[in-house]
């Protein structure tokens, strides 16, 4: 699927243009037609109506919804994406509510700034829809991609949204959905390119704290970092000046490795020989909670389970349902950027930091080889990670 970038998305909102915002293959993987209210043209909705043929909604904040008195449609919403629907509405000033310019008139009262609740008759023929207040950082969901892309236009966070099916009824997608963007001329994007976007430009870090941290290794700065999103914790321990290019290493904490010193991984062997490499030439390890390639340490613990059943390390992530490796490495790139860091020498075996990292701004000038001897306990984890999952061990 040929997708636009955002920057161009962005430019085509601006001048009152819809696009087309299509949401991750594991979740409704549909396409909607997305306008921004405070944008759009006069006849946004009636081509909605006439070539989108899906339900038309209105994604808004929830101080939008407070001032216009909405509530949530259910008080249990058992929805498996969570779409947070609000009872529906037309203008007071409507006649059935029903047509396009009217559902435009509704649409565009929302961000009135004199605009209450009795603005407003309910039920009517606008399906407003609250968005989470992370946007798509906490939902990849059409509704806060829209409220998303109004912020960065520079509107008020509302917009108008309808799903694109098929001439036959059914939910237009792939190639559907690229024949109907080169049919209209519409731009078009991910809700995961919208994610990287955002993940880039906007600041999602808060520096907490700085020590001085001596070790078996030698003295090391630490710095503590709290994530505004999930309020996750994470550290940065460094030696020696920034400069714009350092010696890193990315660590994913691993308690049963790092701190038990347990031989079913090579994790705290690699952890120690980052210290080591660090403390002799400077640089960085930023340590992330990261625990079990991402699914947490109760649920690692789980996967050890299944593994001493027969089960190999990639095997066992996804019996408990996970995928392979959770990881995401836009927190490590914005702690370099805090730092003034922009390229890197990454002490590493795995592939997949050096693409995770390179995809939220980072250049890899070099990988550096972290070498650690296998065990009696570790050998089948380490030919896991080289033949399936591509470590350069």
């Amino acid at each position: 699927m040929k997708r636009d970038t955002i920057e161009a998305a962005i430019n085509a909102l601006k001048q009152g243009d819809m696009i087309i915002v299509v949401d991750d293959e594991g979740r409704e993987n549909e396409g909607d037609l997305v306008a921004i209210t405070e944008w759009m043209h006069d006849d946004t909705l009636n081509f909605m109506a006439r070539y989108g043929r899906g339900l038309i909604c209105a994604p808004i904040t929830e101080d939008i919804a407070k001032q216009a008195g909405l509530e949530n449609m259910v008080k249990r919403n058992n929805d498996p994406h969570e779409t947070a629907f609000t009872y529906s509405i037309d203008h007071v000033q409507s006649t059935t509510g029903i047509s396009a310019i009217e559902r435009t008139q509704t649409a565009r009262a929302l961000i009135d700034d004199e605009m209450t609740a009795d603005t407003f008759y309910q039920p009517g023929h606008l399906f407003p829809l609250i968005a989470k207040s992370n946007g798509v950082l906490e939902r990849r969901g059409h509704t806060e991609a829209t409220i998303d892309l109004a912020l960065l236009t520079g509107a008020r966070p509302a917009g108008v949204i309808c799903e694109i099916m098929n001439d036959d009824g059914s939910m237009a997608k792939g190639e559907q959905l690229e024949a109907f963007k080169m049919e209209h001329n519409l731009k078009m994007i991910t809700i995961d390119d919208l994610v990287v976007y955002i993940k880039k430009h906007r600041q999602l870090i808060s520096a907490e704290a700085k020590i001085t941290l001596p070790t078996r290794f030698g003295t090391f700065d630490m710095y503590g970092f709290t994530s505004k999103i999930d309020q996750q914790e994470h550290l940065a321990l460094v030696k020696g000046d920034f400069s714009t290019t350092m010696n890193v290493r990315v660590h994913s904490a691993c308690a049963t490795g790092d701190i038990f010193h347990s031989e079913r991984c090579d994790c705290g062997a690699q952890l120690e020989a980052a210290m080591t490499y660090i403390q002799q030439h400077g640089g960085m390890i930023l340590y992330l909670p990261q625990e079990g390639r991402g699914i947490g340490l109760v649920n690692k613990l789980k996967a050890y389970e299944l593994i001493e059943k027969g089960h190999d390390t990639v095997s066992a992530n996804e019996a408990l349902g996970f995928e392979p490796d959770l990881r995401e490495y836009d927190v490590a790139a914005q702690i370099l950027k805090h730092f003034g860091v922009t390229s890197v020498r990454l002490l590493s075996n795995n592939p997949e930091k050096i693409h995770g990292l390179t995809r939220y701004g980072i250049q890899i000038e070099e990988r550096i080889p972290l070498v650690t001897e296998s065990n009696e306990h570790n050998h089948d984890y380490m030919q896991v990670k080289k033949h399936q999952m591509g470590h350069l061990i």
